[in-house]
């Protein structure tokens, strides 16, 4: 039988960042599992935005600390190629006085803690891109240190740096149980192989309620799927991501040509559907063509659909467990991408005993306790 000192359930961006960590800080024995092959997940299916412009404290001071990282991110992990970090900002449209008012709350808050935002009029954001409809929105806000990275490009890079740092992978081990004795961790039962050990990590993504519910805890998250196009290459259309919370989109053009746009479902069911269908693409189409009417002239050349795995907060869960040496990392509400540089080295903070910032707490699984005190991000699409 195997033996590790730690097991991470998960070789998404966020298993890799805690991994990584980890191994930097010196913990020998990493086992990371995935039931499919590398970089098969939510990773895999996102749109790859990183933004800071959020609502909550919480999620800017994440976003905020992550794009810190990003930004150095080729020469930390010492990375071959180049993670395509595009930092052409954010453009979010307002489409109401009342969504006005919040913008102005939002841009002070993301202020307040270092993220330059700035709250624009109608004919500012028309600078930036001149292909918005203007009837289409009342104002708009605009970070122009946020931007896109290419996900399969920033995951390789936190695998090579973690694989050199000596953490083991192996793809296609599905965990089929954890074994606890006395209420502690005592191995890992995979489809192929056990492994001893008395620490789990669930970085599962849109399977983390299922591997928490192999040691009796119920977490708090559900798994929906939202759906992604991608059209055909074409000349420079946008610079920055363009989003909207009211319209339900986001919209960007990734650093080879083509335009990635996405939505949610709010009639989506709560299971791990990852498909595409002809209503996502009738809405987008409708949606687009309102408010960037040349970008709807573009051919879509692929959709797809991923899971989004929800907290009730639309905020991660990053902490310890009552179940001794259980750790949970999941619960990105479609996030877990701009927030993983930070989920490592917060999650190994927590693993190891260290200090923690104070804003670390707010991020435990016991804040769902009292439902009343909880802060909900509304900055979501």
């Amino acid at each position: 039988m195997n033996r590790a000192e730690i097991v991470i359930v998960g070789a998404g961006i966020s298993g890799l960042s805690i991994a990584y960590n980890l191994a930097k800080k010196g913990m020998k024995n990493i086992v990371v599992l995935d039931k499919s092959h590398f970089l098969a997940g939510a990773t895999a299916r996102c749109g790859a935005g990183v933004r800071q412009q959020w609502a909550t404290e919480l999620n800017c001071i994440l976003a905020r600390k992550s794009i810190e990282f990003f930004s150095h991110a080729n020469e930390t992990l010492n990375y071959h190629r180049d993670i395509e970090f595009k930092q052409g900002g954010y453009l979010i449209l307002s489409t109401s006085k009342e969504e006005d008012i919040q913008f102005e709350k939002n841009v002070k808050l993301q202020n307040s803690l270092g993220i330059p935002t700035k709250h624009l009029t109608k004919d500012e954001a028309l600078k930036i891109v001149p292909h918005l409809n203007p009837d289409s929105f009342t104002t708009a806000t605009f970070c122009e240190t946020d931007g896109h990275i290419n996900p399969f490009l920033m995951s390789e890079a936190y695998y090579l740096a973690a694989q050199k740092l000596g953490v083991e992978f192996h793809f296609f081990n599905e965990v089929e149980d954890i074994v606890l004795e006395d209420g502690k961790i005592a191995k890992v039962i995979t489809d192929k192989m056990e492994i001893q050990t008395n620490k789990v990590v669930d970085a599962a993504g849109g399977y983390a309620q299922e591997i928490g519910g192999m040691v009796g805890i119920d977490i708090p998250v559900y798994s929906e799927n939202h759906e992604i196009l991608v059209t055909e290459r074409a000349t420079q259309m946008l610079e920055p991501m363009v989003m909207s919370f009211s319209k339900n989109i986001y919209c960007q053009q990734v650093p080879h040509g083509s335009i990635m746009m996405g939505r949610n479902n709010p009639n989506a069911l709560h299971n791990h559907d990852v498909s595409s269908s002809w209503r996502f693409l009738d809405k987008m189409a409708k949606t687009v063509n309102h408010i960037l009417p040349e970008v709807a002239k573009q051919r879509v050349i692929r959709t797809w659909g991923g899971l989004y795995n929800i907290t009730p907060d639309f905020q991660p869960i990053i902490s310890d467990s009552n179940v001794k040496g259980f750790y949970i990392a999941c619960g990105y509400s479609g996030h877990g991408f701009m927030f993983a540089p930070i989920t490592g080295e917060l999650l190994t903070e927590i693993i190891l005993g260290e200090p923690l910032e104070y804003y670390a707490k707010a991020l435990h699984m016991d804040r769902f306790n009292d439902m009343d005190k909880i802060d909900k991000e509304h900055s979501v699409v």
